[in-house]
């Protein structure tokens, strides 16, 4: 007799802002896949793209990208996995190998890639398919509850920090002290750069100076571009909260060939006078997330160097509960869902 069950509880948006607890039948991976038994998920900002229809969605779906679970299931054409190991599953949901982008070695960029609990279910479940060639090590002294915020929010946060032109020592400014951001202020820190956090209001001040930053600007109080400045300009700045304004409010800010990173998506344009661009040959670009040698290195860093997200958890069933708090920005700082 079979070990596994042959259903699963997952929670899937079935219309644009609904959400519902459902069984579903428990089907075995295909080729180059990998089933994982879900022990952690975190809930992202970006689920509500699944949530709400952002994205074009083949109703039902499962949302989730931050999944950490067990591999109890591995199709045919899969190697260098095994049965029983502990994996993570992030927002890519794994590359193709063939196309232009894989063959120059570009795999965040391929273009045949899935995004996890958008094109296909992700991991609001106790069960869940994976596509092998995006698979996460997960570092034994690492809890999957605290491991599942990292596969996103702190592989973005992490992979433009270290691919960044900014050194130990130079001046990095973290705008947005939130689910990205409190884990890019710890990054920052512990790889070595001067760390002004930027938030609005005085009373993230002391949360910023325990995250690990030397500075903290309340831009809802000076001008955050002055500020910067008086601080001798930055190398560095990593916009983790969403909207146009905040960019653009940024790049006075910095110092010559200094460079602006956009992590927070959002449909607000960015308005730069590009004389504030060529003067100083300043830059300004985005990043998605990161690759899966980038993420197993973000696991790593933050198992050694003690980086480690601000969670609550919450069991599978009230996902719906903990997707709306996440929305309401009443999160402190991730939620993660537990199977």
């Amino acid at each position: 007799m079979s070990s596994h069950p042959t259903t699963y509880v997952a929670v899937q948006a079935i219309a644009p802002g609904q959400l519902e607890l459902t069984q579903k039948p428990l089907v075995d991976p295909g080729s180059g896949q990998v089933r994982l038994r879900v022990e952690a998920c975190g809930v992202c900002h970006s689920d509500a793209a699944t949530v709400e229809g952002a994205f074009p969605i083949a109703w039902p779906r499962v949302p989730g990208h931050e999944a950490v679970g067990v591999i109890d299931a591995i199709g045919s054409n899969v190697e260098g996995w095994t049965l029983g190991q502990r994996v993570g599953v992030g927002f890519l949901g794994g590359s193709c190998g063939y196309c232009a982008e894989c063959r120059g070695g570009d795999l965040v960029n391929c273009r045949n890639q899935e995004f996890t609990g958008v094109h296909h279910d992700g991991g609001y479940a106790q069960y869940m398919l994976a596509r092998a060639s995006g698979l996460v090590l997960i570092p034994d002294g690492l809890a999957s509850e605290d491991a599942a915020p990292l596969l996103c929010a702190g592989l973005t946060t992490f992979s433009a920090l270290r691919n960044s032109p900014a050194k130990a020592g130079d001046l990095v400014a973290i705008i947005g002290i939130g689910g990205l951001g409190h884990l890019a202020v710890q990054f920052a820190r512990r790889m070595g750069f001067e760390v002004v956090a930027i938030g609005r209001g005085p009373d993230k001040a002391d949360l910023a100076g325990k995250l690990g930053a030397h500075h903290y600007i309340d831009s809802s109080g000076v001008g955050v571009a002055s500020a910067l400045q008086k601080l001798g300009g930055a190398k560095l700045v990593l916009v983790t909260a969403s909207g146009g304004k905040a960019v653009a409010d940024a790049v006075k800010g910095l110092r010559p060939r200094g460079r602006i990173i956009a992590l927070g998506a959002s449909s607000e344009p960015v308005e730069i006078a590009t004389s504030d661009l060529l003067f100083g040959g300043r830059s300004v670009e985005g990043a998605l997330t990161g690759d899966p040698a980038t993420a197993d290195a973000t696991l790593r860093f933050s198992s050694l160097a003690g980086v480690a997200a601000m969670i609550e958890t919450m069991p599978l069933e009230r996902a719906p509960e903990a997707y709306r708090k996440m929305m309401a920005g009443a999160a402190r700082f991730r939620i993660v869902l537990t199977m």
